[in-house]
C-alpha cells in the first residue's frame, strides 16, 4: 500500500512544501506523471507527484495515478494553499466533501473518506512543529469543504491564507516536516492506537475552533465537521448525516459544540442522533492528553 502525496505547480505554497519534502532522505526518481517527475520514497511508503492544475479540480487522482504505476494507493495527502477573506496567518489540516452543490471540485452531497487519526496527528505536530519553527501562525482544522473526489481517504494540509504568506518558505517546511514526521510513524489510520474515539463535529465556525481545542487538549480524533454556515443554509438532513458518519472510518460518535448553537438547534440534532442510535460525547467523556 502506497501513500499518494499531490502537490501543483499554479500554488506557490504547494510548491514549498514540495520542495522541504524532498529535503528529506529517501526520495528516488519514479518516473514521470502529467509532465513532471514523479518521486517515490520507500521510508514513508509514499509516492509524490505534480499536477499543473488546480487539486480541487482534479478529479479521481487517485485512479490516475493507481493505473499509471500499477500500485495500490490508500490515502491521499494534498499539500495546498489556504486563502481567506481575513487574510490571517494559518496552518490547517481539513476533510474533503460537499454538503451540497460542488461548486469547488468533488460532487454534489457527497463526502470523501476522512482519516481522523492520521488527520488528527497531523495537526498535532504541525502545531509541535511551528512552535519549534517560531512561527505566528493559527494552527486549525478546516470543516469539511471543496473536491477533488477521490477513491480513498484523504485529507489537506495548508498554508494561508494570503500570497504573501504562501510564498514563504517557514510555514511550508513547518507542515512539510510534520507530514514527513507523521508518515514516518504512522502509514494508515490502523497505526494508531484505537482508544482514540472518532468523532464527527456538529457546530462553531469554518476554523472549528473547539474541535481544535480538543484534539490539543484531549485524546480525541475528528474526521468531517460540520459548521454552522453549512446548518444555516439548510443543508444538515439525516441523509447527509448518515453520509458524513459512512465517509468517517473508525466513527464512534458526534461532538456537538453546543455554545456556537441555537440551543433549539441542539435540540434537534439530539433527537435526530437519538433517533438514528448515535452516541453524543461530551468533553467530560474525554482523557486528557
Amino acid at each position: 500500500m502506497t501513500i499518494l502525496i499531490v502537490s501543483s505547480t499554479e500554488d506557490p505554497a504547494s510548491t514549498n512544501m514540495k520542495k522541504y519534502l524532498l529535503k528529506h532522505d529517501g526520495w528516488q526518481n519514479h518516473g514521470e506523471l502529467f509532465n513532471h517527475p514523479v518521486y517515490k520514497n520507500d521510508v514513508i511508503d509514499s509516492l509524490l507527484v505534480t499536477i499543473d492544475d488546480r487539486h480541487i479540480r482534479h478529479e479521481n487522482i487517485d485512479r490516475e495515478v493507481s493505473d499509471n504505476f500499477d500500485i495500490h494507493l490508500h490515502q491521499l495527502i494534498v499539500v495546498s494553499r489556504h486563502r481567506s477573506k481575513t487574510g490571517e496567518p494559518t496552518l490547517t489540516t481539513h476533510p474533503l466533501g460537499n454538503f451540497g452543490e460542488a461548486r469547488f471540485g468533488g460532487r454534489d452531497r457527497t463526502f470523501v473518506k476522512s482519516s481522523p487519526r492520521l488527520m488528527t496527528t497531523l495537526l498535532r505536530l504541525i502545531k509541535k512543529h511551528a512552535k519549534n519553527d517560531e512561527l505566528y501562525h493559527q494552527v486549525s482544522f478546516e470543516a469539511t469543504h471543496h473536491g477533488p473526489y477521490v477513491d480513498i481517504p484523504a485529507l489537506f494540509a495548508e498554508v494561508g491564507s494570503t500570497e504573501e504568506e504562501w510564498r514563504k518558505e517557514p510555514p511550508a517546511k513547518s507542515i512539510a516536516d510534520a507530514i514527513f514526521e507523521l508518515l514516518s510513524k504512522y502509514k494508515s489510520e490502523d497505526d494508531l492506537p484505537k482508544d482514540m474515539p472518532v468523532l464527527v463535529g456538529i457546530g462553531g465556525g469554518h476554523y472549528a475552533p473547539r474541535f481544535t481545542d480538543l484534539v490539543f487538549e484531549k485524546e480525541v480524533a475528528f474526521g468531517h465537521m460540520i459548521p454552522n454556515y453549512q446548518i444555516d443554509a439548510g443543508l444538515i438532513d439525516r441523509e447527509i448525516l448518515q453520509k458524513v458518519f459512512d465517509a468517517t472510518p473508525g466513527f464512534d460518535g458526534v461532538y456537538i459544540h453546543r455554545k456556537a448553537l441555537k440551543k433549539s438547534m441542539v435540540r434537534t440534532f439530539e433527537e435526530m442522533l437519538e433517533e438514528m442510535d448515535i452516541k453524543i460525547w461530551r468533553s467530560a467523556d474525554l482523557k486528557a492528553l
